[in-house]
């Protein structure tokens, strides 16, 4: 495995190497993470994996400085999983002093996540976007866990005409049905004994709702209701379409998605589901 830091070298890399998929990273890695490795692999000649921990999509109140960089640790896991170029560069390679231009995003991006994180959308297709430039993958695979980040930047590609495939990879879970988060090591003990619980929660929606005539409303406040009751800080429970649009009767293909704190570290997660028509 090639490590770079300097976009020359990365160039002068993407020029001798043909068919690459590309796993954009912000290190920290775990199974979820070589997961992806191994979807890429399936899907390309070369596999470049990116780790850059990118400033822009941190709120002022939140954990970047604090955000786990274990370089040496996650080369040694990518070397065994085969990867042909790990790109690691530094903030000032990729981003300006004063940037001048951002990425305007449609208006799911301050929904749901992005309704408690502004900007945040925007601070990840901007360097995404930037990684695809520098890159040039022809595929590029992002977990479905961050699902609403997965749907927007299907949005952006397909809107820009970015000449990439994106591939999803399913979220990778602990034996408790946790998903898989860099964020989970935050969790002391007795929250990580918890923590299942979201997942618990999503589970009972997609029981519940696969009817077309179940009360989705109802169902989301109880999960909501039953999460507070437990500890927890809601952020959003929320039926959506797989676009994550509101979902309207006839849709039936679905995804319940959501996001709560436990205690300081917020958790993110989602199923995809199946309704019968109404």
């Amino acid at each position: 495995m090639k490590l770079i830091h300097h976009i020359a070298e990365l160039r002068t890399w993407r020029e001798a190497n043909p068919h690459v998929a590309l796993v954009p990273t912000m290190g920290n890695l775990h199974e979820g993470h070589l997961h992806l490795v191994n979807l890429a692999r399936q899907h390309a000649e070369h596999v470049a994996v990116s780790i850059f921990v990118n400033p822009l999509q941190f709120g002022p109140t939140e954990d970047f400085t604090r955000y786990p960089r274990t370089l040496e640790r996650d080369a040694d896991k990518l070397r065994e999983c085969g990867v042909d170029l790990l790109f690691a560069p530094d903030v000032s390679q990729i981003l300006p002093a004063t940037p001048r231009c951002q990425i305007a995003l449609p208006a799911l991006a301050n929904q749901l996540c992005g309704a408690t994180r502004p900007g945040h959308f925007v601070g990840v297709a901007t360097i995404v976007l930037k990684l695809f430039n520098l890159v040039q993958p022809d595929i590029a695979c992002f977990g479905k866990k961050d699902y609403q980040q997965l749907s927007i930047i299907r949005m952006m590609v397909e809107d820009f005409n970015v000449p990439i495939e994106i591939i999803a990879g399913e979220t990778q879970r602990a034996a408790d049905g946790l998903a898989l988060s860099s964020r989970n090591q935050y969790l002391t003990p007795d929250e990580r004994a918890r923590a299942p619980q979201l997942f618990q929660q999503l589970q009972l929606i997609t029981h519940l709702a696969q009817q077309a005539d179940a009360n989705v409303s109802q169902l989301e406040q109880n999960a909501w209701q039953t999460l507070a009751e437990a500890g927890w800080q809601p952020d959003y429970i929320q039926i959506r379409n797989r676009h994550l649009a509101e979902p309207t009767p006839q849709d039936q293909q679905l995804v319940v998605v959501g996001a709560a704190r436990l205690g300081n570290t917020r958790l993110i997660d989602n199923l995809e589901f199946s309704r019968q028509p109404a």
